[in-house]
């Protein structure tokens, strides 16, 4: 996706350091700058894919600039490792921290995680501020878009951070207070659901599903109504995209969801380009063996192991195999870059550390189990036929085809984890449906790991409490 102009990246390469000079409120150092730029559509439109370049980042084995963001290239480490999932290959190093449940206020991949979404909501902020010089017929669409990604940002930093610092349009440079301030999480989701209801009312379907789309803004806040216990509300925006008319269905291989890109299942994913040092991702040769930098994350737990043998049926080929280099551990093959043939997956980069792997946000078969919670609506269990029928669909495609006549929370969750495995689900699944407390306490006095319940949030990272003079307070346990 990633057709950023080369002048808007001198534009917004900034560097976040200093206090009076935030990524919250960046001081552009150049010619070309907001304030002469934004005067067409066509340099509006940039802006919008420039916020796209800030959720996909820069491949860091490529670029390897310390103040650039990896934006969604990092995020396995804040929820697949914090999870019952994945670990490390050898629990060495500040990756470790995530699987371990021991980290540090000073981490540096959490530090990067919340830089680069900030920057992402700035990018947005920039571009709603300059709609004026917007023809009429392309705004409102403009505004929905670049608020169906500002959405999608903070989304994930409040379901990470917690109370997090509010920026709903540009700030000055000067302007700690708000830059720092950490507001109450209820009033960061007022924001979230009004953009995404924005988005929904302004945004079309059809185009790539590495764009915004009314399908991928009712799809997120059907998600973020579930987390607000606004059960209702995301059945009826469940069940607008599970419309025929709407066109999206379930692939019959699981195989082709991850290696088939803009098929039909797919509602959202980031893009990527391979063998480019600017548009690539490196995240997938991170999760094999002596291939990337650090090489070796995000390995799958013997826990997830078991489970997907148990209950994946065939989804389990193809979600983990073991390393061919170091027996009794295994990796991740959904995003798998130098292919493997005995599995039919095909080789999609020559250099696996430039992978052109998409990462997929959202997909179909997440909108059907999303219509059993919904339809479950905080219960234990539902015998709903309409619930059942989109159960059981998952379960079919896996080769599941025993009749179902009831689903229990507990059998959601455990399909949610076999369906959606190391797609950054699964944590947030777990505190979503309540289970957190008693999944993640049970993993880790079975491994002898460090779970206590203020793990359930991230620290809010040190060199910004430093920045903040004291203005921004620590979560609980850090």
């Amino acid at each position: 996706m990633k057709q950023i102009n080369l002048l808007l990246i001198a534009v917004f390469a900034l560097s976040f350091a200093s206090c009076e000079d935030t990524f919250l409120a960046p001081e552009l150092e150049t010619g070309i700058n907001a304030e002469n730029y934004y005067t067409t559509d066509s340099e509006i439109q940039a802006g919008i894919l420039n916020i796209y370049d800030g959720i996909q980042g820069v491949n860091a084995l490529k670029i390897t600039n310390n103040n650039l963001n990896h934006g969604v290239q990092v995020e396995f480490y804040l929820t697949e490792m914090r999870s019952d999932n994945t670990e490390t290959k050898s629990n060495e190093g500040e990756a470790a921290q995530f699987e371990s449940f021991t980290i540090e206020s000073t981490n540096g991949i959490v530090a990067d995680y919340y830089r680069s979404y900030y920057n992402v909501i700035f990018r947005a902020n920039l571009v709603l501020d300059k709609l004026e010089s917007a023809s009429p017929e392309k705004k409102a669409a403009f505004a929905a878009e670049a608020k169906f990604l500002r959405a999608y940002a903070y989304f994930n930093l409040v379901r990470l951070f917690g109370d997090v610092p509010l920026v709903a349009g540009l700030i000055s440079p000067l302007d700690t207070e708000t830059a720092f301030t950490r507001v109450s999480s209820s009033l960061v989701y007022d924001l979230i659901v009004s953009d995404l209801q924005d988005a929904v009312a302004n945004l079309s379907d059809g185009g790539a599903n590495d764009q915004a789309s009314k399908a991928a803004a009712e799809g997120i806040l059907a998600k973020v109504y579930l987390t607000l216990g606004r059960y209702s509300e995301a059945q009826t925006l469940l069940e607008s995209i599970m419309s025929p008319s709407r066109g999206f269905s379930l692939e019959n291989d699981f195989k082709d969801v991850f290696y088939n890109e803009g098929n039909n299942e797919v509602l959202f994913a980031i893009g990527y380009v391979p063998s480019s040092n600017d548009d690539s991702q490196n995240f997938s040769a991170e999760w094999l063996n002596a291939v990337g930098r650090t090489s070796g994350v995000n390995y799958v737990s013997m826990d997830a192991k078991a489970f997907l043998d148990t209950h994946g049926g065939n989804r389990t080929a193809l979600s983990y195999r073991e390393d061919a280099a170091q027996a009794g551990k295994y990796q991740v093959v959904k995003y798998l870059p130098n292919g493997d043939a005995a599995l039919g997956i095909p080789v999609t980069s020559s250099d696996p550390t430039s992978a052109g792997n998409d990462w997929v946000v959202l997909r179909y078969s997440d909108i059907l189990l999303m219509h059993v919670e919904a339809i479950m609506a905080g219960g234990a269990s539902t015998t709903s036929s309409n619930a059942i029928a989109s159960f059981q669909a998952v379960r079919n495609r896996a080769g599941l085809t025993d009749a179902v006549t009831s689903i229990s929370k507990q059998e959601l969750a455990d399909e949610r984890r076999a369906e959606l495995a190391f797609e950054n689900h699964r944590f947030f699944d777990l505190v979503r449906l309540g289970l957190a407390q008693d999944v993640l306490s049970a993993f880790s006095a079975a491994n002898g790991l460090g779970y206590s319940t203020t793990d359930l949030l991230l620290p809010i990272p040190q060199v910004e409490i430093g920045l903040s003079n004291g203005l921004l307070s620590q979560n609980p346990g850090y």
